[in-house]
Formats: structure tokens, C-alpha cells, sequence
């Protein structure tokens, strides 16, 4: 078998409820994560993911492989009023963020988070804004990890608690 290819692209459409299914299965499964009986407005929000894009400069971007299987994705937003966090991110000036990183548990390792992230990065430089803003949970080790790596910093004045989940913020300086 061939190595997969992997291209990241806006998602059309027809394509926002499965990628909302892959949302919501991913999010399940990770340990230490609030369950969707636990916070079901959350994962209402992840089953419907695409609605997300009818805000301004939000997109909900796809990593699709060379056989054509959605595998991962998240929204990107373009200004920080849409992006819908609690805490103070959404008041940021200057600055585009991401959220909602999903990548399939069966693909997992390809470097995919990393494609996507990297795609939000290219689009923040090409608006000329200087910092790109994110946050993670403790349930998102392999997430934060890559991050870190990619050069975001801990910024704690972004964090928040979604219940009596606590929310780290991240920035990285463009």
C-alpha cells in the first residue's frame, strides 16, 4: 500500500455533518474530557460544526486524504470576536485563532494536526496579523505537544474554565 498524501481545503457543505460526526467521536474518546451527557451544548456544537462558518472570516477547513476520506480538521477564524471562547480571547485585536482540532484516532500520528495548524498559520501571516491564539485542555497532551513545538507559548491571561473544565490559552507571535 502506498503512503497517503494528505491536502487540507475548506469543507463544502455536504461535507460539514460528516466532519462533525468525526468531531464528536474524537472529542468522546479522549480521556479526561468532559462526556457529552456531561456538556451536550458543547457537542451540539461539534455535531453541527458547519454552522460555524456562517460567522465572518470563519472557516472550517479539512484534511482529506489521497483516497478521499476526511480525516481531521478545524475552524479557523480569521478575527477573534467569532471565535466564541469564554475568557478574554475573543476581545484580542491583531490576532486569528483556531479551534476545534480533530484528527482521526486511525490516522493519528501522519502529521496531520501539524498540517492543519500550519494552514492556519500561512492564512494569519498572508492577513498580515501577528499572532495566532489557541487553546487546549490537559485531556489534549499530543495537541499541546505539537504546539509547543511549532513555537506557541502559555499565555495565562487567556485561560478560562468551560465547567469545571480548565482552558488553556496559547499564543504565537508572527
Amino acid at each position: 500500500m502506498s503512503e497517503q498524501k494528505y491536502t487540507i481545503r475548506n469543507a463544502r457543505p455536504n461535507e460539514f455533518a460528516e466532519i462533525g460526526k468525526l468531531m464528536v467521536k474524537v472529542y468522546s474518546q479522549l480521556e479526561g474530557f468532559p462526556k457529552e451527557s456531561e456538556q451536550p451544548k458543547y457537542y451540539e456544537m461539534l455535531a453541527n460544526i458547519g454552522a460555524l462558518t456562517e460567522k465572518p472570516e470563519t472557516e472550517l477547513l479539512i484534511a482529506i486524504s489521497s483516497d478521499n476520506k476526511i480525516v481531521g480538521g478545524l475552524v479557523y477564524f480569521g478575527d477573534m470576536k467569532y471565535y466564541g471562547s469564554g475568557g478574554t480571547a475573543t476581545k484580542e485585536q491583531n490576532a486569528a485563532g483556531f479551534r476545534l482540532l480533530a484528527v482521526d484516532n486511525s490516522t493519528r500520528g501522519h502529521g496531520i494536526g501539524k498540517l492543519l495548524t500550519n494552514e492556519c498559520i500561512r492564512k494569519t501571516k498572508s492577513k498580515k496579523i501577528n499572532q495566532v491564539i489557541i487553546h487546549t485542555t490537559k485531556a489534549m497532551q499530543t495537541a499541546w505537544g505539537m504546539y509547543e513545538k511549532i513555537g506557541f507559548k502559555r499565555s495565562e491571561d487567556l485561560d478560562f474554565m468551560q465547567g469545571e473544565l480548565p482552558v488553556f490559552g496559547f499564543r504565537l507571535f508572527l
